[in-house]
């Protein structure tokens, strides 16, 4: 007889319900983060949120703060994962950029922009939060530093720039898209997203890759 999904060890079973508790918190907080904002965010709203009781909140992650940091960590590494496999792709670089505008759009959608940037705006003021935006932004910085070096290895010589700098260069402008967007910035006002999507104009022009019939 097969076994059903219940079955296991009760240590198995134990496993199990521990990490769906702990994937219905994380749900319910990053729900609560987008409906009342990091300043606003109450555990106790979340625990209701979740049907869990409070002390689950602090048993699974501490404190608030872990857990508004739990719920942004899980967003970055599936977004970090989503665009390494894009810039993994065999799309020339311009294309991979259309595509990194598109997925601004989606992260918009999805709130997760938002959430990023409150938490960069509160780790002004919190060096321990601070440091944990860094590790996670550091992610993005280091992705895009080895697509730059991808790139050097293939056209030669990126002029001034090492692929460090190449990096930043390509992550700052989505930052501060991001922070102008949120603001409230119109297009008119702060064309941000027609700025960004030259920027993928300008790599194609500079791309001499024949299949692209470039010149």
């Amino acid at each position: 007889m097969a076994a059903g999904p219940r079955s296991g060890t009760r240590a198995e079973r134990r496993g199990r319900a521990s990490a769906e508790t702990r994937a219905r918190i994380l749900d319910a907080a990053r729900a609560c983060l987008l409906a009342d904002g990091y300043g606003a965010l109450s555990t106790r709203r979340v625990a209701e949120a979740a049907d869990v009781p409070l002390s689950q909140i602090h048993y699974y992650f501490g404190s608030r703060q872990e857990l508004i940091l739990a719920v942004l960590a899980a967003e970055n590494d599936r977004l970090l994962a989503r665009q390494a496999a894009m810039y993994g792709g065999t799309e020339p670089l311009w294309r991979q950029w259309e595509q990194a505008c598109d997925f601004l759009e989606a992260d918009l959608e999805s709130g997760y922009v938002r959430v990023l940037q409150e938490m960069i705006a509160a780790g002004w003021s919190d060096p321990a939060l601070a440091a944990s935006v860094r590790e996670q932004l550091g992610g993005w910085f280091g992705l895009l530093t080895d697509v730059a070096r991808r790139e050097e290895q293939r056209v030669g010589d990126l002029g001034p720039f090492s692929p460090e700098e190449v990096g930043a260069l390509m992550a700052l402008p989505f930052l501060g898209a991001e922070a102008a967007i949120l603001l409230g910035f119109s297009e008119s006002e702060v064309p941000t997203r027609a700025a960004l999507r030259k920027i993928g104009v300008l790599l194609r022009t500079l791309d001499a890759s024949p299949e692209d019939g470039s010149s």
